[in-house]
């Protein structure tokens, strides 16, 4: 049976909703995969900015690891890496996309309207169209995808939108736009121990991902033994003993500790989860008046996270 290839391009950070119809538009394009339907998402492991303007260029929302993961969640059957190296941002569009056809001999490519290729980005989809007709393969431009937040207003779904949501602690927003919540990953690192001197032990995370913008949340915490536990998340300084240095440390609902077994104390992996805002951070007059606060954002973070529980139960025995 002849196989069928759909490519799609880009950067994929976050992959978020708008992504996530480019591969189910490629998969209905090439049918699935025991009829031959082959879906390949060619996803930059570093934004192309990295390389041409360093300054300029976003925060991550993703590791190429975690996107490689929801890339095939999506429906991707492959996942190719494409390192944006000088000599590959310096091809014209036209030895881009030959390089492309060399490497997954495309039957149609799917992009969105704003997609840009070659270098100084001088190919768009007209462009792409042409080079179609000239090498045979179909391209297929799928219009944006909008989203309705909380408030009832209506976005486009984009990584840029993503990133601004996160970052002004909009993580519900965040949510309904990623098509699941946010997620930082990192490695458990020493921090100042305050935490555990007021009697609330902290994991401090180390993430080279986008912090949401400073304040305390409710979520959870996978630890390195797969169990999935309730977490309050501060991210942010720390006014009241007047740290300046952002950081994101997660307290571990109902969990022991300090490590997992058979672990260091510091270096194991984490992921972090975030399911809403609880409070902005705040500067308070005494210790004392913090830990009482502590208690009350572990309170209400077992009770969202114990609603949100309960949510995902009922969801699951609904019969679809």
């Amino acid at each position: 049976m002849p196989e069928r290839t759909a490519v799609s391009i880009g950067n994929f950070d976050g992959v978020h909703v708008g992504h996530a119809a480019l591969l189910r538009r490629a998969r209905e394009l090439v049918g699935p995969p025991e009829s031959g339907g082959r879906v390949v998402a060619m996803a930059f492991d570093e934004h192309p900015m990295t390389r041409l303007r360093p300054e300029a260029a976003p925060s991550i929302l993703t590791s190429f690891e975690q996107r490689a993961e929801l890339l095939i969640q999506c429906g991707a059957d492959e996942v190719d890496r494409l390192k944006p190296t000088e000599d590959l941002l310096g091809l014209s569009p036209d030895a881009f996309v030959l390089s492309l056809i060399e490497r997954h001999r495309p039957s149609v490519i799917v992009e969105g309207p704003d997609f840009r290729f070659g270098r100084a980005r001088a190919g768009d989809v007209r462009t792409l169209a042409e080079l179609g007709r000239r090498f045979d393969f179909d391209v297929d431009v799928l219009g944006p995808v909008s989203v309705t937040l909380v408030d009832q207003s209506i976005v486009e779904a984009s990584s840029t939108m993503a990133r601004w949501l996160i970052g002004h602690g909009r993580m519900r927003d965040a949510t309904i736009t990623l098509g699941r919540p946010y997620e930082l990953r990192g490695v458990v690192v020493r921090g100042d121990r305050r935490g555990r001197e007021i009697g609330c032990p902290t994991a401090n995370i180390e993430t080279k991902q986008h912090l949401p913008g400073d304040g305390v949340y409710a979520g959870f915490a996978r630890l390195p033994d797969g169990s999935h536990r309730p977490a309050a998340i501060s991210v942010g300084t720390k006014p009241t003993f007047g740290d300046l240095q952002r950081t994101a440390e997660a307290h571990v609902l109902d969990w022991e500790g300090p490590v997992p077994e058979g672990r260091p104390e510091y270096g194991w992996p984490i992921r972090v989860s975030f399911t809403s805002w609880i409070r902005d951070q705040v500067r308070y007059e005494t210790v004392e008046a913090l830990i009482e606060q502590i208690g009350r954002d572990i309170e209400r973070t077992r009770r969202i996270t114990d609603a949100e529980d309960a949510s995902r139960t009922i969801t699951r025995e609904i019969p679809a």
